[in-house]
């Protein structure tokens, strides 16, 4: 017998229906012919918690600290058991293995260790899928490889996982204990990815709260020209009081001018016209569908996961949503007509967007080369019925569909127009844009974003008509909200300075996975350590303390990238863990001994942010006891939600795509 095990069950049902012959459902896995195929729950199995490795470990002390387990553990999830009982019966039985988890690192790791787990001995083949339809499946089972080909991108995962559990176990015991002493009743929970995105907020906040506004000063000109009218901005020169963007902060110079402009003439120097041709944007990943729903309805980054989870196994209308992928394989452009035309029924709006779609149109998306575990968010075709949907499930579920319809669109052709007057000796410039070609951009908007200018003749003659001067005054940054957040989260390279590590976070995949964001700023929030005003994510007082006591290198995403450095070295060139590992507990015992009561202790005293509501009393009390270390599966739910168990620390290296 053949067992093949997938990492989670749509994957298997995919594989089975690729298998000649007819499926039959058995309990925990489907029977086709001779081969059964089964499937992990996310992780069947999580690190191990401190007190499996000593007893003692169950009290929080700081003496214990740092937990180095030798050699390390892996205990069965609760909610998993069975599902692993099914998958011991079936290796038993088999006289060959395939592993068929998801072709990265974490799906390497995550179907793996089942399988030593469990003791099987023999040769493991690989099967890599990262396209769920029925000809892509057929030809991958036809090019079966040696998983042995993949220990290095296994122990990468492996190391991943350990040194996030060694950072996250010390570090929150460390500052959870020190907080105590600091008169802190609660967990502090520290992470490699979590704190450092709390380190964002917290900054961005103390931004805005060191802000203070400048006023500066605009002139604007109505002026009229042969072919009608526009209005001009004065661009201030050097001789007068300037800040670093240019702005004019001195409001007596524009007022004298303003006063001797009506009626001047003067004459259009200089004038570019640029076209351009915009391709319409990608389909979604999950994190860009999250940004554009918290833009466009104000939906939080974890209602979206959830949403498309519902839009995905209950109701079955798009593909698997934790993905990092904006593109789609090749493949589907054939299928798109017949996909679109399901997906389109019982809606006015996709209807018509569908009858306006040029279905033999190739866009970039379609990119095999680009696809990787996962593709984009696409509609599966099956037929909405939106009387089962609630209002954001449809919303999200027209979003999803939009993107993929525009891609048989036109590019969205304007023409840009820059001018610059020369008026009483100074300079004023306006420009527009013409839309020439509407492509896509109805699925969008029908808002222009800049007005066109009227037709332009370079060298001929403007006359003011009207002057006046606007007081404005500098603006703070805007507070984080669940949009912008995620971005940030994307784009983490943007908030680094040194070149080398912004290459490696540009080639990373940011703070944290598509699966885990959006659970990471839950997590933020349900600890205190971050607090909804309405729209907006500030940090509270705790998480303004906690920042501002740990060692900055805890709280910034320097450290990501290096460890990213050093797994892409283990996955791809075979280095060895021990290395790095070393270095990470070296790293550890600085970062623990600048955990100080005092410094915490004056954090909180200082801190003046808004408090967040009191934890539940459930979670308070059980804060002071257990040990972290348990964790739900990848890209699940949490099983167990202990104040003790930290959801986003070491134990975390048991969820979804890396998260810490």
């Amino acid at each position: 017998m053949r067992l093949i095990i997938a990492e989670k069950p749509s994957l298997a049902r995919a594989i089975a229906e690729a298998l000649p012959g007819r499926s039959q459902r058995q309990e925990g896995y489907l029977q086709v012919g001779d081969t059964r195929v089964s499937w992990c729950l996310g992780h069947l199995l999580e690190q191990a918690s401190p007190d499996a490795y000593d007893p003692a470990y169950k009290q929080w002390r700081l003496d214990h600290l740092p937990i180095l387990p030798e050699p390390w553990r892996l205990t069965p999830r609760p909610k998993a058991r069975a599902q692993l009982a099914v998958l011991r019966r079936l290796l038993k039985e088999a006289r060959e293995v395939v592993h068929a988890g998801d072709p990265d690192r974490e799906g390497q790791l995550l179907v793996q260790e089942v399988i030593e787990h469990l003791g099987w001995k023999g040769p493991v083949a690989r099967l890599l899928i990262s396209d769920l339809n029925r000809p892509a499946v057929e030809r991958a089972l036809g090019r079966l490889e040696d998983n042995a080909a993949y220990q290095a991108l296994y122990r990468a995962a492996e190391t991943r996982a350990r040194a996030d559990w060694l950072y996250g176990i010390n570090l929150t015991r460390a500052w959870t204990l020190v907080g105590r002493q600091a008169g802190h009743d609660g967990v502090l929970s520290v992470g490699r990815v979590q704190t450092p995105v709390l380190g964002l907020v917290v900054r961005r906040d103390a931004e805005i709260a060191a802000f203070q506004p400048r006023p500066f000063h605009v002139l604007w000109a109505d002026l009229q020209v042969a072919g009608g009218q526009l209005r001009a901005w004065w661009q201030p020169g050097e001789a007068h009081p300037l800040d670093d963007q240019g702005r004019l902060l001195a409001r007596l110079p524009a007022e004298a001018l303003a006063a001797r402009l009506p009626g001047a003439e003067g004459q259009l120097v200089a004038l570019q016209t640029q076209d351009k041709r915009q391709a319409a944007p990608l389909p979604y990943s999950l994190s860009a569908l999250q940004v554009d729903a918290a833009r466009r309805y104000k939906l939080p980054a974890k209602a979206v996961l959830d949403i498309c989870q519902r839009l995905y196994e209950r109701h079955q209308l798009i593909t698997y949503p934790r993905s990092d992928c904006r593109y789609l394989p090749r493949e589907h452009h054939a299928l798109a007509p017949r996909t679109l035309a399901g997906a389109c029924q019982g809606d006015a709006t996709l209807g018509q967007w569908l009858a306006g779609a040029d279905l033999s149109r190739r866009s970039r998306a379609w990119d095999d080369a680009k696809v990787g575990a996962h593709h984009a968010l696409a509609p599966t075709g099956r037929a909405p019925d939106f009387s089962r949907l609630d209002d954001a499930e449809a919303r999200v579920y027209r979003l999803v569909v939009r993107n993929v319809l525009a891609q048989f669109y036109p590019p969205l052709e304007t023409r840009e127009v820059k001018a610059e007057f020369r008026i009483l000796d100074e300079r004023f410039r306006a420009q527009g844009s013409e839309l020439k070609v509407a492509g896509w951009k109805p699925l969008f908007t029908t808002r222009e974003e800049t007005p066109p200018l009227p037709p332009l003749v370079e060298g001929e003659t403007a006359r003011v008509l009207d002057a006046r001067v606007e007081d404005r005054e500098t603006r703070p940054p805007e507070p984080f909200n669940d949009a912008s957040l995620i971005k940030a989260m994307m784009n983490i390279a943007r908030y680094v300075s040194d070149p080398a590590v912004k290459r490696t976070l540009r080639d990373s995949d940011g703070l944290g996975t598509e699966a885990t964001r959006a659970g990471i700023i839950e997590t933020l929030v349900e600890r205190g350590y971050l607090v909804r005003d309405k729209s907006s994510l500030r940090a509270s007082r705790t998480g303004h303390a906690l920042i501002n006591a740990l060692p900055e290198a805890a709280s910034r995403p320097e450290r990501t990238a290096l460890w990213e450095q050093r797994l892409a070295a283990i996955a791809e060139r075979d280095e060895a863990p021990a290395p790095f590992l070393s270095a990470l507990v070296d790293d550890l015992r600085r970062l623990l001994n600048a955990a100080d009561a005092q410094t915490l202790r004056q954090t909180l005293a200082a801190s003046q942010a808004i408090e967040a509501p009191t934890p539940s009393p459930r979670r308070a009390t059980q804060g002071r006891r257990g040990s972290a270390g348990k964790r739900g599966g990848k890209g699940s739910k949490t099983s167990n939600r202990r104040a003790s168990t930290p959801r986003t620390t070491g134990g975390r290296a048991r969820r979804a795509k890396g998260d810490a």
